[in-house]
């Protein structure tokens, strides 16, 4: 390698000639010093500030501040964890309450889209604040209790309520009161009466009901069937057993459609119009008894009215 050098007052100019691998070699030697008094500082210094007055207690104090960082997090986590598990609980039972109330609306025939439970319920009016220190919230935690408190007390109310209403909904069905047939007329009352078969004055202890022939025949309350099948003098007959000892019969049927030990409910359909035993043409002998005695039942016909 050749180094030119020239010289301003003289303009002579000298040459030079340095091997290139000198060169390099040069550039090593002092990289390497550089390095070399590095680590020899650094060793130097590094015991002299771990053995600094206080180092130690500074370490301990990192470490311990470390630790009590590390169990608030933990501490964090299962706050959170409960407080999931809380709302998700509190969820579930605002989902019963909600389909409690749609079943207490369908139960109390209540207008479906005044309670319509998936809806928000409607709150507002102007902002109105009141004076003196802001209001300090209670912990998350005695606020979600607080709520469970309260759905508690909702949810014992509502089932209060729907027990009440399903138990006047049954009391209804156990009422007696309608028709025996859907379509037809009165064409024997109770009470004496001439005989059609004999023509003898005679003791008629139901209400007959003439229809038209294989139309349906209905029980006017809710029951068990307890006879079902032939009867002297009334065919094919139908026995419904009702609550306060009320006992309704149902007589010169078609075809019978309901066996023994039943439950049936008011309006359901129990046997066809017919003209079986001793009788003169299609309908049906409506009787009812009380506590084994037969009573009018004229007075429960009428009462059709009351429940409709």
């Amino acid at each position: 390698m050749h180094i030119i050098l020239l010289s301003r007052g003289h303009g002579a100019a000298r040459s030079l000639s340095l091997d290139l691998r000198w060169l390099l070699v040069a550039l090593l030697v002092l990289i390497a010093a550089a390095l070399g008094s590095g680590v020899a500082v650094g060793a130097w210094v590094t015991p002299q500030v771990e053995n600094a007055p206080g180092s130690a207690q500074l370490t301990e104090a990192l470490n311990r501040q470390r630790a009590e960082v590390g169990a608030v997090r933990v501490d964090a986590q299962r706050q959170l964890d409960a407080f999931a598990a809380h709302v998700a609980e509190l969820q579930s039972r605002l989902t019963r309450l909600d389909a409690l109330g749609e079943r207490l609306t369908e139960l109390a025939e209540l207008d479906a889209s005044e309670f319509d439970f998936s809806l928000s319920v409607g709150q507002g009016g102007p902002e109105e604040l009141f004076g003196g220190s802001a209001y300090a919230p209670p912990s998350f935690i005695s606020t979600l209790d607080d709520l469970a408190l309260r759905l508690d007390s909702r949810e014992q109310q509502l089932e209060v309520l729907e027990q009440l209403l399903a138990d006047r909904q049954l009391n209804e069905a156990e009422y007696l009161a309608g028709r025996p047939v859907l379509q037809g007329y009165i064409s024997s009352p109770f009470g004496r009466r001439t005989d059609p078969m004999n023509g003898r004055l005679s003791m008629h202890k139901g209400v007959d009901f003439a229809a038209k022939a294989g139309s349906d025949v209905v029980a006017v309350a809710a029951g068990v069937v307890t006879a079902s099948g032939r009867r002297s003098g009334y065919g094919n007959a139908v026995e419904i057993s009702h609550a306060d000892g009320y006992v309704t019969l149902y007589g010169h049927n078609q075809a019978n459609l309901v066996q023994v030990g039943d439950l049936v409910q008011r309006g359901q359909v129990i046997a066809k119009v017919g003209s079986t035993g001793r009788s003169t043409g299609p309908h049906v002998h409506f009787e009812v008894s009380q506590n084994g005695r037969v009573v009018n039942p004229t007075s429960y016909i009428a009462r059709v009215s009351d429940v409709e």
